[in-house]
């Protein structure tokens, strides 16, 4: 294909048209306009940036930044084929596009610095011959694509599986910090609650929302957090929403809504006070407004609390007329999570088996009396029965 008609077919793109409002795509279409046109100072500046660029997003050729758009950016045909497939003038449309996509990666740097130098003076010489040259091949067909948007799905929710809410638009994690179930130790039986409870939901079974209850320090982020390593959880994503975002939940969920992956909404270290109005929101979507709970959507939290809303003594002993129904209804919240489990602190014979589990885990050789005479020591410094406690301890061995 000439630059002249490689630069028309980019002029049709229509189904992947958000990748040719990329920076970097608009010095690729500047450059085959101005060689076409024989501006030769601007195609090579065109040139050189187009080098930068690359280099700078940290892609080796034109085809690797390609392939990596049009699996991770959300377009109208990989959104089809996502949710069950897309309509013929469609799929028509993206292979066009993915074809001129191939076609515009296998561009060869040298030939393209040949061109240039027909178009320049001698005296531009000494820049050509040192331009850098960008990898050209096209590591994608249409067909490799296709399968790809089928099993993983696009956009975001390809790229990543761990994301913050933030600010109204989500922000994925690249390296979430998440601990292999087989690593854990404690707690086996609500760690196996909770991974039922998700399984259900990844196979679009209905399932209830899931407090974590109890002792700080005892696992219970952790738990929900491993589940992204969990084996054949590989379409679950986990959404970390801080209680001040709130608010926009509804919004959120919207955004899910659909969308072939399922959800965890995470809201860590739940508490509310007393004139806090935000429960209200958490409070309609556990139980259901006018606008339903998608089905690939649920929400864990955990809590040092039980009832989720701190009380006072002054606020029992208020002067509302309908106190105890006003109290009642905020310490009710609870209550909305059909899953409610508890994460309480371990008696010492737990705490001891624990710290002899991590020992091993860690390779800490130590005899298991004065092991244990050393956790009780320490448990009395730092107090709480915890995985928390139980990992201190043993990393404090090592200093």
């Amino acid at each position: 294909m000439t630059l002249e008609a490689l630069r028309c077919a980019l002029l049709g793109v229509s189904a992947y048209r958000n990748i040719l409002e990329e920076p970097l795509m608009a010095e690729v279409t500047g450059l085959l306009e101005a060689m076409v046109r024989q501006r030769g100072t601007e195609a090579v500046e065109r040139y050189a940036k187009i080098f930068y660029r690359l280099r700078q997003e940290g892609y080796p050729g034109l085809g690797d930044w390609l392939h990596d758009r049009l699996r991770y950016e959300e377009a109208p045909y990989p959104l089809a084929l996502e949710q069950g497939g897309a309509d013929p003038a469609l799929e028509t449309a993206a292979r066009r596009d993915i074809e001129t996509f191939y076609l515009l990666s296998e561009l060869d740097c040298d030939k393209l610095i040949d061109k240039l130098k027909s178009l320049l003076s001698p005296d531009f010489a000494p820049v050509l011959a040192n331009l850098p040259r960008w990898r050209a091949g096209a590591p994608f067909t249409f067909e490799s694509l296709a399968a790809f948007y089928r099993e993983r799905g696009c956009g975001l929710f390809a790229r990543y599986r761990a994301f913050f809410w933030e600010n109204g638009s989500l922000r994925g994690v690249a390296d979430p910090d998440c601990t292999a179930g087989d690593e854990l130790i404690g707690y086996e039986r609500q760690r196996s609650q909770v991974e039922a409870n998700t399984r259900a939901l990844l196979e679009g079974n209905l399932v209830n929302n899931v407090l974590l209850y109890g002792e700080s320090g005892s696992g219970k982020s952790v738990t929900v957090k491993s589940l992204l390593k969990v084996p054949g959880f590989d379409d679950l994503r986990l959404i970390e929403v801080q209680k001040e975002a709130l608010g926009d939940l509804t919004d959120l969920i919207r955004l899910l809504a659909g969308r072939r992956h399922k959800f965890i909404l995470f809201i860590d270290d739940l508490a509310f006070d007393q004139d806090d109005r935000t429960y209200g929101v958490l409070k309609t979507i556990l139980e259901g407004g006018l606008e339903r709970r998608p089905a690939n959507v649920a929400v864990y939290a955990t809590s040092n609390r039980r009832h989720l809303v701190r009380q006072t003594f002054s606020a029992r002993a208020g002067d509302e007329v309908d106190r105890e129904e006003t109290i009642a209804e905020k310490t009710s919240l609870s209550d909305r999570f059909g899953l409610r489990i508890p994460y309480l602190s371990l008696d010492k014979a737990g705490f001891l088996d624990m710290v002899e589990q991590m020992a091993a885990q860690y390779g800490i050789d130590m005899a298991a009396e004065e092991l244990r005479a050393k956790a009780v020591a320490f448990e009395a410094r730092h107090p709480g029965r915890t995985p928390r406690v139980a990992r201190q301890f043993i990393a404090s061995l090592s200093m």
